[in-house]
């Protein structure tokens, strides 16, 4: 049999298998990239031949997709913003979708690098991953909208969603960091889901921050004399 043919697999094959290419391309692609890491070091990483490669992705791209798709958490991107009956339940939804991946270990450090070296040095990836985050970030606009009684929103509110959605970000990027400084921020799911509750708490306090600045401005505005 030829070294690069796959026979017909069985369903415990395909799960075994495929499992295993993607996790292998999650730890190879996060450290090499996407160009310097070759079909052939995929496959003998995952204990494959190339053949399997074609035969569930269709070829390294599609493979590199499928990491993405499957394996790289994108947080946020799949809450739905409108269905939260208060914008405190929307918020720990949303951050519960930044902290669930940490309990998964070192996958997520993988998946952030790779997510960062997409950022570095981009491919046609990259175009869905900014979607993803677009809508996102406009699902989070309009709740920030609606909980602030705002028609439409504009600068000062595309801030304030921003440093809202980098407050999960940071606490992945910091991760090292908190683990080095203190180990029990991150040693249990307790204590992550202990980050749910705070950053829903430190969300609240910017949006409560930002009513009262706009309060304050609307206060502070001379009204117009009746004609």
């Amino acid at each position: 049999m030829p070294p690069d043919h796959t026979p017909t697999p069985t369903p415990a094959d395909t799960g075994a298998t495929r499992g295993r290419l993607l996790d292998c391309a999650l730890r190879l692609f996060s450290e090499r990239g996407f160009a310097r890491t070759s079909t052939r070091a995929l496959a003998e990483a995952a204990g494959a031949n190339l053949a399997a490669i074609r035969y569930y992705f269709g070829d390294k791209a599609g493979l590199y997709r499928a990491t993405f798709r499957e394996l790289c958490n994108n947080c946020g991107s799949s809450v739905d913003f409108d269905g939260h009956p208060s914008l405190e339940a929307l918020l720990h939804t949303y951050y519960d979708s930044f902290v669930e991946p940490l309990k998964q270990g070192d996958r997520t450090r993988q998946a952030m690098r790779l997510y960062l070296r997409e950022m570095l040095e981009p491919t046609e990836q990259w175009q869905a991953e900014r979607a993803r985050d677009a809508h996102q970030h406009a699902g989070l606009v309009a709740a920030l909208c609606r909980a602030l009684g705002l028609q439409q929103a504009d600068d000062d509110l595309h801030r304030l969603a921003i440093a809202i959605t980098g407050l999960g970000i940071q606490l992945m990027v910091a991760r090292d960091l908190a683990e080095t400084e203190r180990p029990s921020l991150l040693a249990s799911p307790e204590a992550l889901d202990a980050w749910c509750a705070r950053l829903v708490v430190f969300a609240l306090a910017l949006v409560d921050a930002e009513r009262a600045r706009r309060a304050s401005a609307a206060a502070s505005t001379p009204s117009r004399p009746h004609s």
